[in-house]
């Protein structure tokens, strides 16, 4: 294993008005790069003064510029050379996301960036082919229904994928004509930064596009959530921080969409196709070291098949390459800060102790001072424990026997999450039954983070609020408006 690269000091500032500034009392905060412990650069500390000067700065572009009077094609016409400024700065793009992640670098290059450009194409193109719908009783009436932009827009981010999930946001946002406020998770502010300043050289109007970095409760988030211009909310993230962002926002009844936490089930019935289910089963688990919300987190395997499948996960996570984020062979990098890896081995912790740690678990210091652990995979744990119950973020892996359909539907609902689902069987109507009875915003058959930008994504239960993706990101970054006629014979 290699020493992960040590990382250059940069400066990230907020992004107001189309212009990089620093927060209005100059104070800063530093952002470490995972893969080295060592300070990445320093960034402007937002509060709520900046949160201020940013939505202004989108007031001012939405209700005086030029951005919500173009057409939908014009508007079109900008987001696509952002798409192709993406993809002309990817390499440099994800050399910023790996840095501030951990992540690997191919992983940011093929996944992250190149998603990021796709979403910038796929909404410019996806909102024309929307119509605004028009009823005619009878010769002397007419009725229409026509969508409007919200105006100002909060948009708040997590850390795992951090400029992937901006954009997913942003372009849906822009293309209906709003202007945005965006913050950052504090961990990860440096590709948002390189983002805003690509958007404005693509031609989007000064304060369309605002960023501004800071803390969540008691800082810029909480004042975003708050502010009575911001028509609407976003938000990808922890469950709680959902709750506490609904209660802030209820003063002021902004809208609300919520992509919350997960606990996802995978599912392998004894008819799987395991050449398939056992690669694919090791990606859900251990893909961003394991800090993706839609991980398969709790592997059910059914019993006829068990000692097989869990004898094949230890070999194959044992041989998964942990080390420098920015060599290409890495396959799993470091988690995204010290404090975060103290959290997850308190689980795995907990996991030796009420079950049996099968591999891994276990800090890797001989990377140096990045936040490494080795992936692990567990037995023994009851699937209402603790550990197979609660949203750990990490590359741990708890592996549970059933029996048939009822107890493993009984196991995989248990949870208060209900994100997303993998099940795995050759029997069509199998899969057709267990996927309707899993409770859960999304089901994949056979494979695991296959997507359609047109479909809805989003969560059940405590995984999240509404939907996002398609006419879903379209329908809730506008607002519908009835205007009815009556004509004289």
């Amino acid at each position: 294993m290699t020493t992960a690269t040590k990382a250059k000091t940069i400066e990230i500032d907020n992004f107001i008005g189309g212009k990089a500034v620093k927060s209005k009392d100059g104070k800063t905060f530093q952002t470490i790069s995972p893969g080295t412990g060592e300070v990445l650069g320093t960034v402007s500390y937002g509060t709520a003064d900046d949160i201020n000067l940013a939505v202004d700065a989108a007031k001012e572009a939405f209700e005086n510029g030029p951005w919500p009077k173009m057409s939908m094609q014009d508007r079109a016409n900008i987001l696509l050379k952002v798409a192709a400024l993406v993809e002309k700065n990817a390499d440099e793009l994800a050399r910023a996301e790996t840095l501030d992640t951990g992540k690997p670098i191919t992983e940011s290059r093929t996944g992250d960036i190149a998603r990021v450009a796709s979403n910038f194409q796929f909404y410019p193109n996806f909102a024309q082919s929307l119509a605004d719908e028009s009823w005619t009783p009878n010769p002397q009436e007419r009725h229409t229904a026509i969508r409007e932009p919200l105006g100002v827009c909060g948009l708040i981010t997590p850390w795992n994928l951090p400029l992937y999930l901006a954009t997913w946001k942003i372009a849906p946002c822009l293309i209906m004509g709003n202007a945005c406020v965006l913050k950052p998770a504090e961990w990860t502010p440096y590709t948002a930064f390189l983002f805003a300043k690509l958007a404005k050289e693509a031609g989007v109007p000064d304060g369309v596009l605002n960023i501004v970095n800071g803390f969540g409760a008691g800082g810029a988030g909480e004042a975003l959530t708050k502010h009575p211009d911001v028509k609407s909310i976003s938000f990808t993230g922890e469950t709680g921080t959902g709750r506490a962002i609904m209660a802030s926002a209820a003063g002021t009844l902004k809208k609300l969409s919520f992509e919350l936490g997960g606990k996802g089930a995978n599912i392998i019935f004894e008819d799987a196709n395991l050449d398939e289910a056992l690669p694919t089963s090791v990606r859900a688990a251990y893909r961003n070291q394991g800090q993706v919300c839609l991980a398969g987190s709790r592997l059910f395997v059914q019993e006829s098949i068990y000692p097989k499948v869990v004898k094949a996960m230890v070999e194959r996570v044992k041989n998964l390459k942990v080390g420098d984020p920015l060599d290409p062979k890495t396959e799993m990098g470091a988690l995204i800060s010290k404090e975060h890896m103290e959290k997850v081995q308190t689980y795995i912790e907990l996991g030796r102790k009420d079950g049996k740690c099968l591999t891994g678990g276990d800090p890797i210091k001989e990377l140096g001072g990045g936040f490494f652990l080795s992936p692990s995979v567990f037995e023994g744990l009851a699937y209402d424990s603790k550990f197979c119950q609660e949203e750990i973020f990490g590359p741990v892996l708890p592996i549970i026997p059933f029996k048939d359909e009822e107890e493993v539907i009984k196991m995989a609902n248990s949870t208060p999450y209900g994100l997303s689902a993998s099940l795995w069987s050759q029997d069509v109507n199998r899969c057709n039954r267990v996927a309707r009875k899993l409770k859960s915003g999304m089901v994949w058959v056979n494979c695991w983070f296959a997507r359609d930008l047109r479909t809805p994504f989003g969560g059940q239960k405590s995984s999240g609020l509404g939907r996002e993706g398609g006419r879903y990101s379209l329908e809730f970054f506008s607002d519908w408006k009835a205007v009815s006629y009556k004509y004289s014979d």
